[in-house]
């Protein structure tokens, strides 16, 4: 059975070069070793947790993740140095490769928490936080922000924010390359109705080198993702919901943008694979739609899609559902095989 060969990890700093993106509700611990499955080279990110959250919260629950999905980044948020500084320390014990700090979330929730792409506006406190984090951590510490808020000039406050990051010692920069419109649009209306910017980002990188920066945000294949790399000024790219919805574009990342021999990574391979990840998760409290929610897009594109997707979601759900479930989805996309077994 395939697992995820997190030995062949790459270092840090070349893992950059393909990310995929923190997303809420999505990137859980589930979701990210179905991509290692798939990828061993890309840089993984955790769902953002907020600094209350792992100080008084569940730690193993919010914290805990499964070697193989290394390397792996945690995403913090928060804006108040000392307490980020604790869930940086509490962190740290549990083995990420990488602690991010969110300045680019526009969610209303967010803001009212004070955190998030409202903290553009406030670069010092941001470089305190991660001066606060750098302080109890010998682990990379990284910011993912936005080039702007509102009715920011980008040029002039990209800048000023990301100087006040190097000034912190921050080790690399996430830019999401849209503005952030905190009052008037929505959540889902920022990630697509401000236009994009990937020459200002280049610009970013090209003043900052040799400081690493990764450009996020409508990047929506891999030839996209080459053409960025091959201009030269960017260290990484990152992807969001296209990896996360077409999940199979994965199996090709290590092969095409880290060049490295590529692992034949088959649906049933990865099926098979995810089964006997969700009988142990199983036999530790999971329920199977959970880890299933994940995979509804690993079909995409073969006649049987609809019926794949329709078990893993709804057969998935049922009380007592277990791995057979997922073999059955598969069935419906690989009906010869199903045949001659």
């Amino acid at each position: 059975m395939p697992q995820p060969e997190n030995s062949a990890s790459p270092p840090l700093a070349e893992a950059r070069k393909f990310s995929v993106a923190p997303m809420m509700d999505w990137t859980d611990r589930h979701c990210r070793y179905l991509h290692r499955l798939l990828t061993d080279r890309a840089l993984l990110f955790t769902e953002m947790v907020t600094s209350p959250a792992v100080v008084h919260g569940p730690r193993d629950r919010l914290l805990g993740f499964d070697p193989a999905e290394q390397p792996v980044a945690l995403q913090l948020g928060g804006s108040d140095p000392g307490e980020l500084a604790e869930a940086t320390r509490i962190a740290d014990a549990y083995g990420y490769d990488e602690i991010n700090l969110n300045v680019g979330c526009p969610s209303d929730r967010v803001q009212s928490g004070r955190f998030g792409a409202c903290l553009m506006a406030e670069p010092e406190l941001v470089a305190e936080c991660v001066r606060a984090m750098r302080g109890a951590t010998d682990r990379p510490v990284t910011v993912k922000c936005r080039i702007g808020i509102d009715d920011q000039d980008t040029e002039e406050s990209l800048d000023r924010f990301a100087d006040a990051m190097v000034g912190a010692g921050v080790d690399a920069l996430y830019v999401h390359a849209r503005k952030a419109w905190l009052q008037g649009l929505s959540p889902k209306e920022n990630r697509d109705i401000p236009r994009l910017d990937y020459p200002r980002v280049q610009r970013l990188a090209r003043r900052l080198a040799p400081l690493q920066v990764a450009i996020n945000g409508g990047i929506k294949t891999l030839d996209a993702a080459e053409a960025l790399l091959a201009e030269g000024a960017l260290a990484g790219v990152m992807l969001g919901r296209v990896a996360y919805h077409e999940p199979m574009m994965l199996a090709e990342v290590d092969a095409r943008l880290f060049g490295v021999p590529q692992r034949t990574r088959t649906l049933r391979d990865v099926i098979t694979a995810m089964a006997g990840y969700a009988e142990r998760e199983l036999g530790r409290g999971a329920r199977l739609n959970n880890i299933t929610r994940h995979m509804l897009g690993l079909a995409n594109g073969r006649p049987g899609a609809r019926q794949f997707r329709q078990i893993l979601s709804v057969d998935a759900a049922r009380r007592g559902a277990g791995p057979e479930v997922m073999l059955r989805a598969l069935d419906m996309v690989e009906p010869e095989l199903a045949a001659a077994e």
